[in-house]
């Protein structure tokens, strides 16, 4: 069994598989150098994402142990270590979980072809989403590519069987010690530095992960609407424990079914809108599947020809939290210092960096997925296409978020900015989200001077937005032409 995106022995589809396949079963993991070297190109390097994997190995491994078995943890190359360690165990089969980025999809034919090589089978489940890209179609038989239809269609085929969890614990019997087993190497064998994850309070593992699902049960009825108010605890906090297994889509999916039918329309019913965010992660899985030039092209091809503006000196403006807009600024101290953000504040962050900025999408999607705990290649790309309107139903390029106005609506006591920018924390409630416009005695009042103590505004939302609607009005025309 070799573990990979899927770090949990609870209701683990091939790992059940292959329980119930075979008369021993050894458990792998690879810590994949083709991953990690390029994360640390110039040596050792903190990464969160490398840290919450590591102390999810460590309790998958005590579990394991527990439960009779032993976990192997390689060093190197997943692609050659996998059929290395299988010929050196005489195994028949290897076992995993199906992963659906393109580079895993060419590792994963690369190992299967070594596998067949040496006569071993190598079987691939579905396990981190509640249905692939080939079974929610539309009438046609095409992918769908507007997310209410595909919502609906989903929807309908979640018969309890797609909710049902892998009774795993009844077939651990199964599970073997490999002679010799490699123990679990240390973050700086891994040429990782600690990091701030645990003041995080992630949770380590699929224990930990749990624990959090178990904190968010009794707040989830109002998840509607708390979700979107970064000073406050709205949100579940289970996406890093999504992205890499220690949950399973099928519990969370339970849960929210179970919760939120029969109650009612959203937003009053919070457990089917969390029930629509995890559809639109399966969404997002399907889209990549179907159309992997999303990764480098918008999914919009005629979106191409937009010519953004090629100004590094703003892009670090936005990455370093100095675009002179509080609630922008904030959320970028809040993925820099935490690797977390608010889900809202993603949305108004990339809007302000394509819209307000004219800089294109694909330069924010490469920060974030540097430095978010959470970040999934189909999630991460899906939601900087649709906030820059590039992307397989978008918001309208038209739609452009005043960060002023999302700041008043959504931080209206300016909790979540003062969290972040403590300069700040003198100016009211209504002043906060706009200081550049007090008065210069009151700004010296709060300690506060624009310019100095704060970044005054980079850009002017009005005139940005001209432009930005002029950008992609000329695209639009140019299209329509064609």
């Amino acid at each position: 069994m070799w573990f990979r995106r899927d770090l949990r022995i609870a209701d683990n589809a091939a790992f059940y598989q292959a329980l119930r396949a075979a008369r021993r079963v050894y458990c792998v993991f690879v810590f994949d150098t083709s991953i990690l070297d390029p994360l640390h190109p110039n040596g050792p390097a903190a990464d969160r994402r490398v840290e919450f994997i590591h102390r999810a190995v460590q309790e998958l491994a005590q579990r394991l142990s527990a439960a009779g078995g032993r976990l192997v943890v390689l060093h190197g190359v997943a692609a050659a270590e996998i059929p290395r360690l299988a010929d050196e165990l005489a195994v028949d089969a290897v076992f995993t979980n199906r992963d659906y980025e393109p580079d895993a999809l060419a590792r994963d034919a690369q190992v299967g072809d070594a596998l067949s090589r040496q006569g071993r089978q190598f079987h691939t489940f579905k396990d981190s989403v509640i249905f692939e890209h080939d079974e929610i179609r539309t009438a046609s038989d095409t992918p769908f590519s507007v997310f209410t239809p595909y919502k609906n269609a989903w929807l309908k085929k979640l018969t309890p069987f797609f909710r049902k969890a892998y009774p795993v614990e009844k077939y651990l019997g199964t599970l073997a010690q490999a002679p010799g087993a490699e123990t679990l190497p240390s973050l700086e064998t891994l040429e990782f530095l600690p990091t701030n994850i645990v003041d995080l309070k992630l949770g380590d593992g699929e224990s930990g992960g749990q624990q959090l699902l178990d904190e968010f049960f009794p707040r989830i009825d109002a998840y509607g609407t708390a979700r979107d108010f970064p000073a406050i605890k709205g949100p579940s906090y289970l996406s890093v424990h999504l992205r890499f297994g220690t949950l399973s889509i099928r519990q969370l999916v339970r849960v929210a079914w179970q919760r939120s039918e029969g109650r009612g329309a959203e937003p009053e019913n919070g457990a089917a809108v969390w029930l629509s965010e995890l559809i639109w992660r399966d969404f997002y899985q399907m889209i990549l599947r179907e159309h992997p030039r999303v990764t480098t092209e918008s999914f919009r091809a005629e979106f191409d020809a937009i010519i953004w503006e090629d100004d590094m000196a703003a892009f670090l403006a936005w990455c370093e939290g100095r675009t002179g807009y509080p609630l922008v600024d904030a959320a970028m101290a809040q993925i820099n210092q935490t690797g977390y953000m608010h889900n809202r504040l993603r949305m108004v962050t990339a809007s302000f960096l394509t819209k307000d900025l004219g800089i294109d999408w694909r330069w924010g999607e490469r920060y974030f997925a540097r430095h978010l705990n959470d970040y999934d290649l189909a999630a991460n790309n899906g939601g900087w296409q649709w906030a820059a309107s590039t992307g397989c139903d978008a918001q309208p390029y038209f739609r452009i978020f005043n960060p002023v106005t999302q700041s008043e609506r959504f931080d209206p006591e300016g909790k979540f900015i003062r969290r972040y920018l403590p300069q700040l924390e003198r100016f009211t409630g209504k002043e906060i989200h706009a200081p550049w416009l007090l008065s210069g005695e009151r700004q010296r009042e709060a300690g506060c001077v624009v310019g100095i103590d704060y970044a005054a505004p980079i850009v002017d939302h009005a005139e940005a937005r001209l432009k930005t609607l002029a950008r992609y009005g000329k695209v639009k025309r140019t299209a329509n032409a064609a």
